[in-house]
């Protein structure tokens, strides 16, 4: 990724990542200081709203790693961090709620979550092959035409981070509406949980800016050398 021509294109989605990353931990830092006035932890959160939904068969589940919570279709079991699942902070509520919302994308069928699933061995293929077909394009003037295989190539992840990011933006608002439907955050807690997951939404946005701008840098690069 880092070399060759046009390597101005990266710079932005660089630093929109710099600035997501750092925007993320300061957030979720400070609302991870914020006790919930219920007393709730993210795992009970979690399963209040998976409860609710008669979702009674998705376990939530303690994992180790910072930030490492994810919902697994394949599963259908929910995964957080060990902060996530035993903090009782309105950081630690918003994140859990946010992967409930992944769950209840998944019972409700939702068309954007069921193409990523679906997406994601292609995509695993794609992440290791592309740097191939673009090395050897680049330095085998006899294989030059593989630049045009890596653009096609690359073009399946940015489709995948396109496609991420309604996911992404749905179980959120799906994670607000049930926490406050169920009132399991007040007042203030609802404004920090909006702001928690609006930053961890802004990394998906740069990570989609990112591979965009180096979709567009592997085409021109193609073009110059066709």
């Amino acid at each position: 990724m880092f070399f060759g021509p046009y390597m101005w294109l990266i710079i932005p989605g660089m630093l929109l990542g710099i600035y997501a990353q750092i925007k993320l931990s300061s957030t979720y830092g400070r609302w991870s200081r914020v006790e919930t006035s219920n007393g709730m932890s993210g795992a009970e959160a979690a399963r209040a709203i998976l409860d609710q939904a008669g979702l009674h068969n998705v376990p939530v589940e303690e994992i180790g790693g910072h930030l490492s919570d994810h919902y697994d279709p394949s599963k259908r079991a929910l995964f957080l961090s060990s902060e996530n699942f035993q903090g009782r902070t309105v950081a630690a509520v918003g994140v859990a709620a946010h992967e409930a919302g992944h769950a209840l994308q998944h019972q409700a069928a939702y068309a954007p979550l069921n193409l990523r699933m679906r997406l994601v061995p292609v995509t695993q293929f794609a992440s290791m092959a592309w740097m191939g077909f673009f090395v050897l394009g680049m330095f085998v003037p006899l294989f030059a035409k593989f630049l045009w295989v890596a653009v096609a190539v690359f073009a399946v992840l940015t489709f995948f981070q396109i496609v991420t990011l309604p996911v992404e933006f749905d179980a959120s608002k799906r994670a607000k509406a049930q926490l406050l439907r169920l009132g399991l955050v007040r007042g203030e807690e609802g404004e920090g949980v909006s702001k928690v997951l609006n930053a961890a939404a802004l990394t998906y946005v740069a990570a989609m800016v990112t591979a965009l701008l180096e979709l567009l840098r592997i085409f021109l690069i193609a073009r110059d050398r066709d």
